[in-house]
């Protein structure tokens, strides 16, 4: 009973934390409106494997090497943050950029380059680790079995990737990407400007250092 409601517990904190926009939220979305269904889906698993990551490093005690080093915890924003200003400035290149028909786009679809990009949004962002590491430590506790840590390990994967294959079925609407291609440039350009905010913020927040 007690490990049911350290998993029930867990999912709850997990599905708040997904509901939260972030910059793998603006991935999914944006990827779902302006590519396909199956780029988007390729990205969410991509996604996932960054959670996977991320998740078994803070069972693995990653906290505790970046409090000890914090130079490697400043490293890891530094270089996510910048990958994220690099996304948003793509973006804003393909947004103000000359316009291209909606079957260009289609024929640039990839879906290893969408798995791709979506590990490397989730990367791009260490205050995972700190996430995982805060739930981990505070609700699972030194004595809870290996077999519990790493169910919890594939519960907020599988959770993950359930979540924003949500998020991508619903942005890939027929009716959702009819208004994405009357107003492309202005979503475009406001998800680039989302992603280097965030990139920004990952660079200039000392609170991972």
């Amino acid at each position: 009973m007690a490990s049911m409601t350290l998993f029930l517990t867990i999912a709850l904190v997990q599905l708040l934390a997904l509901m939260s926009p972030g910059p793998d939220f603006f991935f999914v979305s944006q990827m779902a409106i302006s590519r396909s269904r199956r780029d988007a889906m390729a990205g969410v698993a991509g996604i996932a494997l960054g959670v996977v990551v991320w998740a078994t490093l803070a069972l693995l005690g990653l906290q505790i090497l970046l409090h000890r080093l914090a130079w490697l915890g400043r490293l890891l924003a530094v270089a996510g943050g910048l990958y994220l200003c690099w996304m948003g400035v793509q973006m804003l290149r393909g947004a103000f950029g000359p316009t291209r028909p909606a079957q260009a786009v289609e024929l640039e679809s990839n879906a290893m380059a969408a798995l791709r990009r979506g590990l490397l949004t989730n990367l791009a962002n260490p205050k995972a680790a700190v996430y995982f590491a805060s739930i981990f430590s505070a609700l699972v506790g030194s004595g809870a079995s290996a077999g519990t840590r790493w169910g919890l390990l594939v519960l907020v994967s599988v959770e993950t990737f359930v979540w924003f294959a949500v998020v991508a079925a619903i942005f890939s609407l027929p009716a959702v990407r009819r208004g994405y291609l009357r107003a492309r440039r202005w979503i475009d350009g406001a998800a680039g400007a989302v992603f280097i905010a965030f990139g920004l913020t990952l660079v200039f927040d000392r609170r991972l250092t």
